[in-house]
């Protein structure tokens, strides 16, 4: 498996394919993606990886039917790439730490569009128990719901523009906090998941289904 940061191509490759085989409990786009790894490298548990490909397809059902064993190979391989990428600068250089936002273009004008990172990262804090979370750091997680939650949009659509700009300007800020503030805590595992770039026939199927590879994703 390759390291450091995904390319342009390969991010459009991966937002593809998750628009590809996505349904309504799905990520759909590689900035929901992002938000979701973001939220998985930040908590106070390590969340295996089983776990989280499932629910990234929004539950064991919807667990795509690859049209290939490299389609799968890729996604698998692309998607560890780009966590250990996040993990590599939420830890070592977060000052390089930026949430993949999504853009849109609207009478000649390009808006940035948070909302889909910020449901993804939401969609990863719900796989863990962050309920311990410090009555101080509080702020920095409703910073990220308010645009990640889906009873906050009534609020989102009061706001005046320079509210709404300020809003979207803490959100980067608040995910480093709150990275930071998970590894302070002593039960905080310190070693990102990385991906091997081969699955064997009789190995469980990386995507989460249980099942050996030979008898799920591989045909």
């Amino acid at each position: 498996m390759n390291q450091g940061p995904l390319n342009e191509k390969e991010l459009e490759w991966l937002d593809e394919l998750l628009a590809k085989y996505g349904n309504d409990d799905a990520v759909l786009d590689v900035s929901e993606l992002d938000g979701m790894l973001t939220a998985l490298l930040s908590g106070p548990r390590e969340i295996e990886p089983e776990q989280w490909l499932t629910a990234l397809w929004g539950g064991e059902k919807h667990i795509p039917r690859w049209s290939s064993e490299r389609e799968m190979t890729r996604f698998m391989n692309l998607t560890f790439q780009h966590m250990n990428d996040i993990a590599d600068r939420l830890s070592d250089a977060p000052d390089q730490f930026e949430p993949l936002f999504g853009y849109r273009e609207e009478n000649g004008r390009e808006y940035v569009v948070v909302e889909d990172w910020c449901f993804g990262y939401m969609r990863g804090v719900a796989l863990d128990d962050w309920s311990t979370l410090a009555q101080e750091m509080k702020p920095a997680l409703d910073a990220i719901a308010l645009h990640g939650q889906q009873e906050n949009v009534q609020t989102l659509e009061q706001m005046t523009e320079q509210a709404y700009a300020q809003s979207q300007h803490a959100i980067g800020p608040a995910a480093l906090q709150l990275y930071q503030y998970w590894r302070s805590q002593p039960e905080m595992r310190q070693t990102p998941v990385t991906a091997e770039p081969k699955v064997g026939r009789n190995d469980p199927c990386p995507c989460g289904s249980g099942k050996k590879y030979k008898n799920c994703c591989l045909h």
